[in-house]
């Protein structure tokens, strides 16, 4: 875009919006804008926003094949540029050579531009005769200075010159000027080839890149590439730049000129990239040159490079004797001989001027050949289809992809100004070469319209039918009544059906008129906007005279280059040549219309989906007639026959459409006169022989004029002797050699045929001239006598069974005859309410005319064009009203408001059925007088007023005729009103106000608030709050002057409903600060004796499981709590009710009660009425049994014990493997001590908690129990067997120490660091190899000790009190290790025990060891998650009985896994190694 840097976007064409009745008729519509938007060629139009068409395209069938358009041979001026350009790439192609563009000022030489300025300038001879290089120079745009001049002469004879030379077939004996190096790199030109392109197919692939450079710099190849490369080596010459062998070619170094000079058959070293050919194409001659000459060529080149890769096989070459030079007639004795590819002569590389330094490689033409093959005329341009075949979503990616890529933003985001901007560049350009594709005039009888249609496969819904039949839908505007399109049986695919377009960004239309110069009708479905540019029909000759000056060569080729949709040219430039052009951006679910002749072209802003028609009215028949004869001159083929078109709308007149009818005989009347002047023209020349022919029947190429193109159908001329050929009427003399007596005239009508057919358009067209007139006479106001109202029905009917248009006058008649229907309508509602016949509630409801209005009625059915005669009853209504006016007024003076009278006439004026203006005065009197006494009421009532009942007064009377009584009444009212609204706002702050207010004040305000005369209910319920604060504080008072302690319940309940009373209360911050003290209580003793996640409340756990012995209960009862389905309450544990829970008495009778009945019940379980596991499931596989219920349990489903470690030469009674199931063990069981400091808590709280109660009894019981396991332990014969259990455990460690004795230093070295390992590795989860050893290596003797039954059975019985017990006591392991020596070692339980260690070994290895970062950190977590150092303690020593310390990182594993089951971590490992 050289002469158009920046591109400027021309005006907007016209925009319209139809309503919905507007928009009910598309082609009545069209017509009537068609004045103002065919001044522009185009228009845009929005439908209504609810009409919005489905898609019915099936998008998983449809497959389509796009056309390639590469944007810059699209443009007209662009397009000549790169001809030009391919038509000197291909001169140089035959010389060898490659062309390449060269650079000045940093940017690429326009070579068309130069050669044209250098021709219009003069030529090359002139130019340098007079120096005119700097002129060439600043016409192409450059800088003055520089020697700009100098270098194009430069480039102009090493490029340009030479090509020019051979075009105008001039010698090239002269010797090329001063030859200079360019300044800048040249870049090679990859020649177009378009005519080629377009004869062969694409590649399957296309790449789409942002800027696919055709002109691309090609670096020359250094002495070190020269050196390395072979085949580089071989070339007599290389370097950049085109060039034709000795034709304007650049020497490599100036010095070797100067060396050179005297040489005169060898040239200097030269520079030139050869393309490379096939051999076997070539045949060279070659003979030797003499000694001299290869000297000299040594002496210029000693490098070897003037060496030239000849062809291989030379040898097998043709008898030398057969060439002979065609300059010098002599043949290859003495010199090299080249052969030219084309005419096959044969010249000696000396002779041709200038000479060839060399024999050239692959093809060469001698100088003859070379003009001829670039005289060849061009081939018509056409786009290229691609092989591809994309579906919708494809075709989508690939455009969406390629926009995004391009522009580097999302698609949707890119500004369309800056799209617009950047197509126009890229058209313009001869350096960038962009391809996109373009899925155009796809056809919608093969693949599907993109609106409904009946019997289409797309099931609609009942809403989407009106679509089918729609006016807009395309599928059906070109057939419509008022259309001509629908009397032409084919369906000529783009005209009357459909066509689909999927575009891409950039990808374009170029600019072109539709077929015949009819409408055309786009519709974008959806996606991206559809920029577009128009011409109005007035100015489309002018737009071809532009394009035709601007581009001469493209028409010289191509002259019907604008019906070939192929070729767009900038509107910038059209603008500047004075022609009108508009533009519009097309949105999703637009319409576009182009008018006849209205040029138009434009391109996608991205991935759309556009349907396009061709459709014409009545007003386009002149333009078709002229369209035909414009193809008749241009000997273009017609699409279909307009004469056949106008014979056949004449034939059915009757159904014509009075507008349409009115054309086509003005059309046929020219048509029937200029047959007439044509047949005539035949009898002058002597032809009389005709014969009928039915062309209608004929398929129209034989139909057509060999001269024109001509579809004929009137008339036609053919020949006797030459039956193939035929003419129009127009080309009479060009039909064959023959003589005319043997030509005849082949016809489709006589010419009188032609006139009746004439006089039926005529009388249909006139009949509604007759029509029109009958109109006029009814509706003429002064007709006597008036016409009635069926004569005016009957026109009607008439226009509409003959279809006459629907014109100004048929609209006037049906508006008289609505006008009519209604005034009748009115009469007769006046005429019923005569005598005060209406109704009174019907007579509200209906508008009724006012006295002025009836009068006016009057005098308007006065000047009806039909007689109605209700016009005298009208006029007695009137007279009525004018008499109750006069009686009504004389009563509004005398009478006092009020009176039955007044009354009386106010239901008599609402009966009227006229609006008359006194009864609005009566009427508002009455309102008056209601208003005022319901204030009276209101006021002097002993009840006080509601504000529901004071607003509406006012609103009332508000809207009453200023009165002095009313007035006064309004303003006590207002006066009140405003009173009590604004102590109602006072009330409501106080209510909602977040700092609550004292007792004192909300009671000033109640006590204020309680003489104003009005029922406020912000005052009322501020009353009750204060009513219920002082008996919260009387609450209060009781509670604390009671001879207990506050309960946690009542001080919470206190609390709860002080909070929400809107009265500041002093006493509520301390039972606040009372209750959270309390929380804080019982929140530290949960973590002190609740397990995590466990299923049992605080209460539950310090009272006395009561229900033991009911196992199915309990068992029930801890799978429910289990399962998140239990409601844990408080007072659950001993079972009290909430009045109950206040007596400490029954607290502790019930504590009692529940352990008598704990101990009761554990010994039926331990007699044999325990169940099993508190899974459910059957036994069998590795179990344990509680210590305390003696229930079975699966070792995967409860926590298991572990063994010490180490455990050879300890003291197997010493272990503690007791197992107690967690039905047992409720808690965590902590030590005395701990609980001791919560009671001294305890003690200072002033609130009595079920929690407190309960762990005050739970502590005396186990103080108890200490006492009696001490007394018990201190007996003699117990004394006594302790001292045997500690001679035996002496025993066993000597036994030991003679073991390790017996061991070699290295194994007992071996034995000790294995120890060491187990007690000093990080986590305490690492063993030794072995350490789960069998039981026989444990040592597991006989019992211990020896005891007296009843000592045996008095511990027993000890024991199991204190297992029940929620109270870790060292008296209680004491007593355990006792008990286990004088039984039988637990064979099976340490089986049983070593089994799961064995397992949990190898999960351990399995599932690795963590870092000790890790175990740091998780070692940290777990202590700031215990908020006291001697809960931490806690957790660490007073561990459940039965079990053993867990490494802690085990624990952690563990803990994590079982918090979705309920179950503890060494069950969920043993789960887990079972699966494994």
């Amino acid at each position: 875009m050289s002469d158009f840097e920046e591109f400027v976007a021309p005006p907007e064409c016209p925009v319209f919006e139809p309503s919905w009745e507007e928009f009910g008729d598309p082609l009545g519509y069209i017509a009537k804008i068609r004045p103002v938007a065919e001044r522009s060629g185009i228009c845009k139009i929005r439908p209504p926003l609810d009409w919005q068409p489905p898609f019915a395209v099936e998008v998983d069938n449809f497959k389509f094949t796009p056309r390639i358009q590469r944007l810059n041979e699209l443009e007209a001026q662009t397009r000549v540029k790169l001809n030009f350009l391919d038509q000197i790439a291909k001169f140089w192609e035959l010389q060898g050579s490659t062309l390449k563009i060269p650079n000045v000022e940093r940017r690429i030489l326009d070579l068309y531009s130069l050669n044209k300025i250098v021709v219009d300038e003069g030529g090359y001879e002139g130019i340098c005769r007079e120096r005119r290089w700097s002129r060439v120079a600043q016409r192409l745009g450059y800088p003055p200075g520089k020697g700009i001049g100098s270098l194009l002469r430069s480039h102009y004879e090493r490029v340009i010159y030479p090509f020019y030379t051979f075009q105008s077939g001039a010698s090239l004996a002269c010797q090329p000027g001063p030859q200079f190096d360019s300044e800048e790199k040249d870049r090679e030109y990859k020649p177009h080839s378009i005519p080629l392109r377009q004869s062969v197919q694409p590649p399957k692939m296309n790449s789409y890149g942002r800027r696919a450079k055709r002109l691309q710099a090609e670096t020359e190849p250094t002495e070190a590439d020269i050196a390395k490369n072979p085949e580089l080596k071989k070339l007599q010459i290389y370097g950049a730049g085109p060039k034709m062998v000795g034709l304007g070619l650049v020497v490599k170094d100036r010095a070797s000129r100067k060396r050179d000079k005297d040489c005169l058959d060898c040239p200097p070293t030269l520079v030139v990239k050869e393309e490379p050919v096939d051999e076997h194409k070539v045949e060279v001659c070659v003979l030797e040159p003499c000694a001299q000459v290869k000297e000299e060529r040594a002496v210029t080149d000693p490098s070897g490079k003037m060496t030239m890769r000849l062809r291989k096989g030379a040898a097998s070459m043709l008898q030398l004797d057969s060439y002979v030079c065609v300059i010098c007639s002599r043949g290859a004795e003495d010199s090299k001989m080249v052969l030219c590819e084309g005419c096959e002569d044969t010249y000696h590389t000396v002779c041709l001027i200038p000479p060839l330094p060399d024999t050239p490689r692959g093809d060469w033409r001698c100088p003859k050949c070379v003009v001829e093959e670039c005289k060849k005329p061009a081939e018509a341009f056409g786009f290229e289809q691609a092989t591809r075949e994309y579906t919708l979503q494809s075709f989508g990616e690939m455009a969406d992809s390629f926009k995004s890529d391009y522009f580097n933003m999302p698609a949707h985001m890119v500004p369309t100004e800056l799209v617009e901007k950047e197509f126009w560049r890229l058209v313009s350009s001869i350096e960038e070469d962009v391809t996109v594709e373009y899925g155009a005039d796809i056809h919608s009888k093969e693949f599907g319209s993109g609106f409904p249609t009946k019997g289409g496969k797309r099931q609609l819904a009942p809403e989407e039918e009106q679509y089918t039949t729609c006016g807009w839908n395309l599928n059906v505007m070109p057939v419509l009544e008022q259309s001509v399109l629908c009397h032409i049986n084919a369906d000529i695919s783009g005209m009357k059906v459909p066509w689909l377009y999927v575009g891409m960004c950039f990808a374009a239309f170029c600019w072109h008129i539709e077929d015949h110069w009819s409408y055309s009708i786009n519709y974008l479905h959806w996606g991206e906007p559809k920029t577009w540019y128009g011409v109005p029909a007035y100015a489309a000759e002018q737009l071809e005279a532009v394009m035709k000056k601007l581009t001469p060569e493209l028409f010289e080729s191509q002259p019907d280059l604008l019906h070939q949709l192929v070729t767009i040219m900038n509107p910038n430039i059209l603008m500047s040549h004075g022609v009108p052009v508009v533009r519009t951006n097309q949105c999703a679910g637009e319409f576009v219309i182009t008018f006849p002749r209205a040029y138009h072209s434009g391109f996608n802003q991205g991935y759309n989906f556009a349907e396009a028609v061709n459709f014409c009215t009545a007003d386009w028949l002149p333009a078709g007639r002229r369209c035909v004869e414009h193809y008749r001159w241009l000997r273009r083929y017609c699409v279909f026959s307009h004469e056949e078109l106008i014979c056949k709308m004449a034939a059915c007149a009757e159904r014509l459409d009075m507008g349409l009818a009115a054309a086509v005989h003005k059309e046929m009347f020219i048509m029937v006169q200029e047959e007439r002047q044509l047949r005539k023209a035949l009898l002058d020349k002597g032809i009389t022989e005709a014969e009928r022919e039915a062309f209608e029947l004929l398929p129209d190429d034989e139909r057509q004029c060999d001269k024109c193109k001509t579809t004929c159908f009137l008339s036609a001329l053919a020949c006797y002797n030459c039956p193939d050929r035929l003419v129009c009427l127009f080309h009479i003399h060009d039909l064959c050699e023959c003589p005319p007596a043997r030509h005849y005239l082949r016809y489709r009508y006589t010419l009188d045929e032609l006139p009746a057919m004439l006089h039926k358009l005529k009388v249909r067209a006139e009949s509604f001239d007759t029509w029109a007139g009958k109109v006029r006479a009814a509706l003429e106001p002064d007709t006597k006598p008036k016409r009635t109202l069926e004569d005016l029905h009957a026109l009607v009917a008439e226009a509409q069974e003959r279809k006459y248009p629907d014109s100004g006058l048929l609209q006037q008649l049906r508006s008289s005859v609505q006008e009519t229907e209604r005034c009748i309508t009115e009469a007769r509602r006046l005429a019923a309410g005569k005598g005060g016949r209406a109704q009174a509630d019907v007579a509200e409801t209906e508008h009724k005319l006012t006295v002025e209005e009836l009068r006016t009625f009057i005098k308007h059915l006065h000047g009806l064009p039909c007689d109605i005669g209700l016009v005298q009853d009208v006029q007695e209504v009137l007279e009525e009203c004018e008499a109750f006016q006069q009686r009504t007024r004389a009563a509004l003076r005398e009478l006092p408001a009020g009176s039955v009278e007044l009354r009386e006439l106010l239901e008599e004026g609402g009966r009227l059925a006229v609006q008359v203006p006194e009864v609005a005065r009566l009427r508002s009197q009455a309102l008056q007088t209601e208003w005022l006494r319901e204030v009276r009421e209101a006021l002097s009532g002993r009840a006080r007023v509601t504000l529901e009942l004071l607003r509406p007064l006012v609103d009332v009377g508000s809207r009453l005729q200023a009165q002095p009584a009313v007035d006064n009444a309004m303003l006590e009212l207002n006066e009140l009103l405003a009173i009590a609204e604004r102590w109602e706002e006072k009330a409501h702050i106080c209510l909602k106000a977040r700092q609550k207010h004292p007792a004192a004040m909300l009671e000033a305000i109640i006590k204020e608030a309680e003489n104003i005369p009005v029922e406020l209910p912000n005052v009322q319920a501020l009353k009750d709050a204060m009513s219920k604060a002082r008996a919260w504080i009387a609450d209060v008072e009781e509670i604390q002057n009671g001879d207990h302690y506050p309960c946690m319940d009542d001080l919470e309940g206190l609390v709860a409903v002080g909070r929400d009373l809107p009265v500041r209360m002093d006493e509520l911050p301390h039972l606040e600060s009372q209750v959270a003290a309390a929380h804080t209580w019982r929140e530290k003793a949960t973590r002190t004796f609740l397990k995590k996640n466990s299923c049992y409340t605080l209460l539950e756990v310090l009272c006395p499981c009561a229900d033991v012995g009911l196992d199915s209960v309990r068992r029930a009862k801890w799978k429910r709590a289990k399962d998140n389905q239990l409601d844990k309450a408080d007072n659950e544990g001993l079972g009290l009710s909430a009045q109950d829970i206040r007596d400490p008495g029954s607290i502790i009778l019930a504590f009692k009660e529940a352990e008598q009945k704990e101990k009761e019940g554990i010994r039926e379980l331990r007699g044999g009425g325990a169940g099993g596991c508190v899974c459910g499931g059957p036994a069998g596989g590795p179990s344990l049994q509680c210590e305390l219920c003696g229930g079975r349990f699966h070792t995967s489903c409860v926590p298991c014990p572990c063994l010490p470690w180490p455990r050879r030469g300890a003291a197997w009674w010493d272990w503690d493997v007791r197992f107690l199931c967690p039905l047992c063990q409720r808690s965590r069981r902590p030590r005395l001590q701990l609980i001791l400091s919560l009671l001294v808590a305890l003690q200072k709280l002033p609130v009595r908690l079920p929690e407190g109660e309960a762990l005050q009894c739970l502590t005396e019981r186990a103080i108890v129990w200490q006492d009696r396991a001490r007394r018990a332990m201190a007996a003699r014969e117990v004394g006594a067997a302790l001292e045997g259990l500690d001679e035996a455990r002496r025993r066993l460690q000597a036994d030991r120490a003679k073991d390790r004795s017996r061991l070699g230093p290295q194994q007992r070295k071996v034995d000790e660091h294995k120890t060491e390992v187990v007690e000093t590795t990080e986590g305490k989860d690492t063993k030794p190899a072995g350490a789960a050893a069998g039981v026989d290596e444990l040592r597991l003797e006989s019992p211990a000790l020896e005891l007296s039954e009843t000592v045996q059975q008095q511990l027993e019985e000890l024991m199991i009190d204190g297992d029940l017990l929620e109270v870790t006591l060292d008296e209680n392991h004491n007593l355990w290790k006792v008990l286990q020596a004088m039984r039988c070692p637990p064979h099976e339980k340490m089986q049983t025990l070593l089994q799961i260690e064995k397992l949990e070994s190898k999960l351990a290895k399995l599932r690795g060891r963590d870092s000790a970062e890790k175990r740091r950190k998780r070692k940290l977590d777990r202590s700031d998650s215990l908020p006291l150092a001697e809960e931490e303690e806690a957790e660490e020593e007073e561990l459940e009985p039965g079990e053993v310390k867990r490494p802690k990182e085990e624990g952690e594993r563990g803990k994590g896994e079982a918090q979705d089951v309920g179950v503890s971590p060494s069950s969920v490992t043993h789960n887990g190694v079972e699966h494994l």
